[in-house]
């Protein structure tokens, strides 16, 4: 069983930036592969990020550029750097750990931070 919590979500001003991390229990950390996803009001869960064990990372369209995704296997966190923050990535953001082939979803997924970005 793996146990994900989440921190770093404020409320800051467009232009702003934030660091999330993502603690994770286990001794088989380095072994998942890692994810964020966000949530704002009324739209779906989409994905922002995502990180392999190797390290290489894909991320949505809308945060190119703007975001980073690292691990620290050594601490057993995941960490989204969030740099010129926009209104529009006002949500919940949301860890998400080892994917599953079997349901082609993660299995192990954290409470959330909110995040707010204001005009």
């Amino acid at each position: 069983q793996v146990q994900l919590v989440e921190s770093g979500g404020g409320l800051v001003q467009a232009g702003d930036s934030l660091r999330l991390s993502c603690a994770a229990s286990g001794r088989t950390f380095n072994r998942y592969a890692m994810a964020w996803y966000r949530q704002a009001p009324g739209k779906e869960r989409e994905l922002v990020a995502n990180i392999i064990t190797g390290g290489a990372t894909n991320y949505h369209n809308s945060v190119k550029g703007r975001f980073t995704m690292s691990r620290d296997n050594v601490k057993n966190t995941a960490y989204l750097e969030m740099n010129s923050l926009k209104p529009e990535d006002t949500a919940v953001y949301i860890c998400a750990a080892q994917w599953d082939y079997s349901t082609w979803r993660y299995k192990y997924w954290g409470q959330g931070t909110e995040v707010t970005v204001s005009s």
